[in-house]
C-alpha cells in the first residue's frame, strides 16, 4: 500500500485514512508497512543525484505557457504534460526563475509487453521529449517517484488503468537509468462515463458507499467484464470475492482501454 502525498498542497486533510477504510470495506488487503511518500523524500533525492551524476537529467526554466505556445499537446502523451523539445539542455534560457529537473529522453524506441494491451512502443524522445523529474516547487515527480517506491516495495507486477499506459516507457527509462528492476505491467481499462470522459473527472463522479460495498464491487466487475451475477451483490463482500476469483476471465480485458458506465 502506497499513499501518493508529496504535493501536500492539493492533499485534503484526512483523505488518505478515508481511503484506507474504504479499501479496507472492499476487501482489499496489503503486504507489510504503508509506504507514505512525503517521509521518502530522502530517497528521491537520491535517486534524483544519481541521475545527475549520471548526467541524465538538466535544469529547466521554461514554464507550461511558454511550452505550449511552441507545439500542440500530442494526444497521445499523459495530459499533465506537454511535448518538450529540449530547450534548455544547453543552458537553462531563463537564469532569474527556479528551475525544474528534467530526464535526457532518447529518441530510441522503448517496447514491453503489456499483459492486457500487447506489445507497446513508444519514441519517448519525439512523443513528451526530455520529462519533469522534480518540479519547479521542489516536488518530486510522478514519474520518478513510483520508480523509486516501485523498488523499494519489491513489486513485481503493476497492475493499473490504461490512462497510465504511454507512462510506462518513462518509467522504464529511469529504471534502466537507476539500475532498477522492471516489473511487469498490466492496463485495465478505463471506467469512462457515457460521453468518453473520465469517471473520476466526470459530474457522475461519486464516493463508494461503503455499506454497499457488495454492490459496488459487482459493479466494477461486470464493468470489465467478468461472469458474475447482478444478484452477488446481496452476498457479503468475501463471497463476492471468492466468487471473482474462482470466474476470472483475463481474456475480457486484452485490447480494451477503456470501458463506459451505462446512461
Amino acid at each position: 500500500m502506497r499513499i501518493d502525498d508529496l504535493d501536500q498542497a492539493r492533499g485534503l486533510a484526512g483523505m488518505a485514512d478515508e481511503h484506507l477504510r474504504t479499501l479496507e470495506a472492499l476487501g482489499f488487503q496489503w503486504d507489510g508497512p504503508i509506504r507514505i511518500q512525503s517521509r521518502a523524500t530522502g530517497e528521491y533525492g537520491e535517486a534524483l543525484e544519481r541521475l545527475r551524476m549520471l548526467g541524465r537529467v538538466y535544469p529547466c526554466t521554461c514554464s507550461r505557457a511558454e511550452i505550449a505556445a511552441l507545439r500542440p499537446r500530442d494526444p497521445d502523451t499523459d495530459e499533465e504534460e506537454l511535448h518538450y523539445p529540449g530547450l534548455c539542455r544547453t543552458g537553462v534560457l531563463a537564469p532569474g526563475r527556479t528551475a525544474a529537473q528534467r530526464f535526457v529522453a532518447p529518441d530510441a524506441p522503448v517496447s514491453f509487453v503489456d499483459r492486457w494491451q500487447g506489445t507497446i512502443t513508444e519514441r519517448v524522445g519525439s512523443t513528451c521529449g526530455d520529462f519533469i523529474v522534480r518540479r519547479r516547487d521542489s516536488i518530486i515527480a510522478y514519474q520518478l517517484a513510483v520508480v523509486v517506491d516501485d523498488a523499494a516495495q519489491g513489486v513485481t507486477d503493476v497492475v493499473r488503468g490504461s490512462d497510465l499506459l504511454m507512462s510506462t516507457p518513462r518509467q522504464l527509462l529511469l529504471q534502466e537509468a537507476l539500475g532498477l528492476p522492471s516489473p511487469s505491467y498490466a492496463h485495465a481499462p478505463l471506467v469512462v462515463a457515457a460521453d468518453g470522459q473520465k469517471l473520476a473527472k466526470s459530474r457522475h463522479a461519486v464516493g463508494v458507499d461503503e455499506g454497499a460495498a457488495a454492490r459496488a464491487l459487482v459493479g466494477a466487475l461486470r464493468l470489465l467484464g467478468q461472469p458474475v451475477a447482478r444478484e452477488l451483490a446481496r452476498a457479503g463482500v468475501t463471497e463476492v470475492w471468492a466468487r471473482a476469483e474462482a470466474g476470472w476471465n483475463p481474456g475480457s480485458l486484452q485490447n480494451m482501454r477503456s470501458t463506459r458506465v451505462p446512461d
